[in-house]
């Protein structure tokens, strides 16, 4: 069945239905359900579903914004409206201090990064406190999206004391690779893990719509002396992640 006749009023479209965009939203549901409107396929121009449909271009488009906000349509600049490609949820332990390029070559997916910031900084009073740093000590802070599979996973800002990680642009792949080959791999770490709406810089980069999911883990790593050595601030795409622990009396 083509999307124009998938489209017509005829069958779906009726008085008793509720709202015309909340029909029109359920009947564009449906054909992503059903296949008809596969995934990265482009939806008709709204002047064009609000002739099929006969209904006003006002309704299309709150119908059509309805799935932008679902995750389930994106709206990509001078290209129109495309089905979006359901993401594969993955399975995170929280019982094993792994980095990010770890983890996923366990998938066997390849890891890259686009980075953001990574350089030497004044510490942040934050970073002072979270890392028992003196005032005015600088740390090492990189600042990167990772990506696995070529998609956009998490967003992962890193800061170290600068005699663990004296310099940052050696990090190229995987942080915790760099630090044992230092010997100074953190060995344990304390977590705590928040459910966030994505704010409009962190969902484009995430390629989600604003206000999104997400999770937002902040983890401080320890050495086997007890020092700190991480404290990393991450944002995991809410649609892609589930974080598993195993409990034992």
């Amino acid at each position: 069945m083509s999307v124009i006749e998938f489209l017509r009023p005829e069958g779906w479209l009726g008085e008793t239905g509720g709202p015309r965009y909340v029909q029109l939203r359920q009947r564009l549901e449906s054909g992503i359900e059903s296949g008809v409107l596969p995934p990265n396929s482009s939806l008709p121009p709204e002047r064009e579903i609000a002739e099929i449909t006969e209904l006003s271009r006002v309704t299309v488009r709150k119908a059509i914004q309805e799935l932008v906000r679902e995750g389930l349509i994106e709206q990509r600049q001078g290209s129109g409206s495309f089905v979006r490609e359901p993401m594969s949820r993955m399975e995170q332990s929280l019982s094993h201090l792994t980095s990010f390029t770890e983890d996923m070559a366990q998938r066997g997916m390849e890891t890259t990064s686009r980075w953001l910031e990574r350089g030497v900084f004044l510490a942040t009073r934050g970073e002072i406190d979270a890392l028992d740093l003196d005032a005015g000590a600088e740390v090492a802070r990189i600042y990167r999206l990772r990506e696995a599979g070529g998609r956009p996973m998490a967003l992962e800002r890193a800061s170290l004391p600068l005699d663990i990680l004296p310099n940052p642009l050696e990090v190229t792949t995987s942080l915790y690779e760099v630090l044992e080959r230092r010997g100074l791999r953190p060995v344990r770490a304390l977590q705590k893990i928040s459910a966030i709406n994505l704010e409009p810089r962190e969902a484009d980069l995430l390629n989600v719509p604003e206000g999104a999911a997400g999770l937002s883990i902040e983890r401080t790593s320890y050495l086997a002396s007890g020092r700190v050595a991480e404290l990393t601030r991450s944002l995991y795409r809410g649609d892609a992640y589930d974080f598993v622990a195993e409990l034992r009396l």
